[in-house]
């Protein structure tokens, strides 16, 4: 079976020849869609025979659905994987022995992803392993049209396999917080969508099934949304920092948990109360709203 991998890549020098190292055996080729980087990314990328297409970003979502447009006519599977993760031997082993044996009525495989934060595995929280639907049959899957935490999704009977897909970016803090700021204007754009639904609201959302991802949406959708803004953000960090255990994960445990569970969630809030309120102060339709606070054309 032929495997076809999408990176998307933008300025990845630090990360993507330990990505590519983890999948280069299981690869029939190696698609590589930048967006302009100016360190050495491309370089890396040529030195290990991808091939590399070039795309203007505007968001995961549209940048992985190019990368699958520019992959092999022979190519039977493709991966998704982020430059800064990288596959354990267990699950390259996995996905190995999985290709060469997938009955015809499996459209995909989920990994279990894991997060490293600062040089420390975060092994608490209820948040880690999450099982994300990464390989999947040619013509089979398609990723969600969202501006944020976009999905795959097939329609067929899916396995999970065994291992790890570890997402451990070596970046500092202030990148972190930088690229998080950005996450949380898009991510606005998703919640704000769901009350004034200016968008095709595509989404994995279901109780039915049991694939965590669709759970998560599911509850995050259904639930959360609803919850008053910044009140949510607090439970949420208190159910994953003292519900679920987050506080033994150590300092930079405590670290994590409190910008991803709480300063991130809050700040997505805070900028939908935003766009709301410029809304009503400029009497202005929503996607006007958006594109001058977030600066995000929808």
């Amino acid at each position: 079976m032929n495997l076809s991998i999408v990176i998307l890549t933008m300025n990845e020098s630090l990360h993507l020849e330990r990505c590519i190292r983890s999948v280069m055996e299981l690869a029939h080729e190696i698609v590589v869609v930048d967006s302009g980087s100016v360190d050495n990314t491309v370089e890396i990328a040529k030195r290990f025979g991808a091939k590399i297409v070039t795309n203007t970003w505007v968001n995961y979502s549209t940048q992985f659905k190019f990368g699958v447009l520019n992959i092999s006519s022979s190519s039977d599977w493709i991966m998704r994987i982020d430059a800064d993760e990288y596959l354990t031997e267990e699950l390259r082993l996995s996905v190995c022995d999985f290709l060469a044996s997938a009955p015809s009525h499996i459209e995909g495989a989920y990994f279990p992803r894991r997060m490293t934060f600062m040089g420390r595995h975060i092994k608490y929280g209820g948040i880690f392993p999450a099982y994300m639907l990464r390989l999947f049959r040619v013509g089979k899957g398609e990723i969600e049209d969202r501006w944020m935490d976009e999905h795959i999704k097939v329609q067929g009977d899916t396995v999970v396999l065994n291992g790890g897909l570890i997402d451990d970016n070596l970046n500092s803090l202030t990148w972190w917080t930088e690229k998080h700021n950005k996450y949380a204007s898009r991510e606005a754009v998703d919640l704000l969508n769901l009350e004034f639904s200016f968008m095709n609201n595509d989404s994995v959302a279901s109780i039915k099934g049991g694939a965590q991802p669709d759970m998560k949406r599911w509850v995050k959708e259904k639930i959360y949304s609803r919850l008053p803004i910044g009140f949510r953000a607090m439970v949420y960090f208190l159910y994953r920092y003292v519900v679920r255990f987050g506080f033994l994960d150590g300092k930079e445990g405590t670290m994590f948990h409190f910008l991803q569970g709480y300063w991130y969630r809050y700040l997505v809030d805070c900028k939908v109360y935003e766009v709301k309120k410029y809304m009503k102060t400029h009497d202005s339709d929503i996607k006007l709203a958006i594109a001058k606070v977030l600066d995000i054309k929808v």
